[in-house]
């Protein structure tokens, strides 16, 4: 299986921020115990790329991404320390560019759609749309029907209670944040199950269609 439809079978893209070297592999461990073995490490934190890289050697069955990727110097930086994807929140040329050099799966930002048009002319394997949660489903759905072709991920303010319409409205993946991952919460054993319960919860809800 290549990695969209591996990333399409899972549905659900974590996104952590605020990953550092000594909470990244615990947060790793208990998303893959909860059916979902790929998360997206964003990149605007300090230490960041040192988590990436430790996750990318410790924690082999899980896929590793890296977020919040803006510009090829970034670019760069996480494909050499093993990033098996690229996410960015905008459109960037170089980016893109540098992912399909190096043979690594991008997703590139786009909101309008002359930005999402224009992204995957570009190259880009999938297109993000964020901040999803301030236009909707709806705004989805309109996108998809002239654009049916165009692979999209959804991010921002998405959660169990959402989730669902935007896979109806037709995404290929959804990008979960702080509500499945919050970093800035005591990761103490209780709040590892949680993050567990959580993504077991989201794998059943995208699974079988409706919200629990």
């Amino acid at each position: 299986m290549d990695l969209f439809e591996f990333i399409r079978s899972i549905t659900i893209v974590p996104v952590i921020r605020g990953a550092t070297v000594d909470n990244i592999i615990p947060i790793g461990l208990a998303l893959q115990q909860g059916g979902i073995p790929i998360m997206e490490i964003t990149m605007e934190t300090r230490g960041a790329l040192y988590a990436l890289e430790k996750a990318v050697l410790e924690l082999e069955e899980m896929v590793v991404g890296a977020g919040t990727v803006i510009d090829s110097e970034t670019a760069q930086r996480v494909i050499e320390v093993g990033a098996q994807f690229i996410v960015s929140p905008s459109f960037s040329v170089d980016v893109i560019q540098i992912a399909k050099k190096r043979k690594i799966f991008s997703v590139a930002g786009g909101l309008t759609p002359t930005e999402i048009v224009a992204a995957f002319q570009c190259g880009a394997d999938m297109i993000k749309v964020f901040p999803a949660s301030t236009f909707g489903p709806k705004y989805i759905q309109q996108i998809k029907e002239p654009l049916p072709h165009i692979p999209l991920m959804v991010t921002g303010g998405i959660n169990e209670e959402t989730i669902c319409e935007y896979i109806k409205a037709g995404v290929d993946a959804v990008g979960i944040g702080n509500s499945l991952v919050n970093t800035r919460r005591l990761l103490n054993d209780r709040e590892l199950q949680e993050i567990t319960r959580r993504a077991l919860t989201l794998t059943t809800i995208t699974r079988k269609g409706y919200t629990l």
